[in-house]
């Protein structure tokens, strides 16, 4: 059995007139995050873990910025095409954890409903996703509330040939 790790970080400033989407669910927010995507900066961070893992490179390479057809996507769907990426390649997941950084909004409420999310997009139990969300006690640019950062680590394993 091959078992490998992967992590992942993303940042996304806050912007007026988006919603908040967090982990693939509306978070009610006076802000959202600029983005080409829907700027869902916990799934970023979960894509580039789990092809970090797998040595398939990072969300950029695979989903640029400067594509039209991935304006306003729902990050969802990117998560689904990372997935089929690993399954191509015989990858699954053993687990995923994340850690939100923002001082605002509280997340701790919408924490259960991004893990149900993620778990139907990835087709994994809710018990191999762990969510956690922090602030830095208004230090540097999450805690003056100018926008969101994620960090995530996988756990992938691979079956022998």
């Amino acid at each position: 059995m091959n078992i490998r790790v992967g992590q992942g970080f993303d940042v996304h400033a806050f912007a007026a007139g988006r919603p908040l989407i967090l982990g693939g669910v509306q978070v009610p927010f006076h802000l959202g995050l600029a983005g080409h995507s829907d700027a869902d900066v916990l799934i970023h961070a979960v894509c580039d873990a789990l092809l970090g893992a797998a040595a398939l490179g990072d969300i950029g390479r695979h989903f640029p910025d400067t594509a039209p057809a991935l304006e306003n996507i729902d990050s969802c769907h990117l998560l689904q095409r990372v997935m089929q990426l690993l399954a191509g390649a015989r990858w699954s997941i053993c687990n995923v954890d994340v850690t939100v950084i923002a001082q605002q909004p509280r997340l701790a409420p919408y924490i259960p409903a991004m893990q149900e999310r993620l778990a139907n997009v990835m087709g994994i139990a809710t018990d191999a996703i762990n969510i956690k969300a922090t602030t830095t006690e208004r230090l540097g640019f999450t805690g003056r509330g100018e926008g969101i950062a994620a960090q995530a680590v996988a756990l992938l394993q691979q079956a022998d040939a």
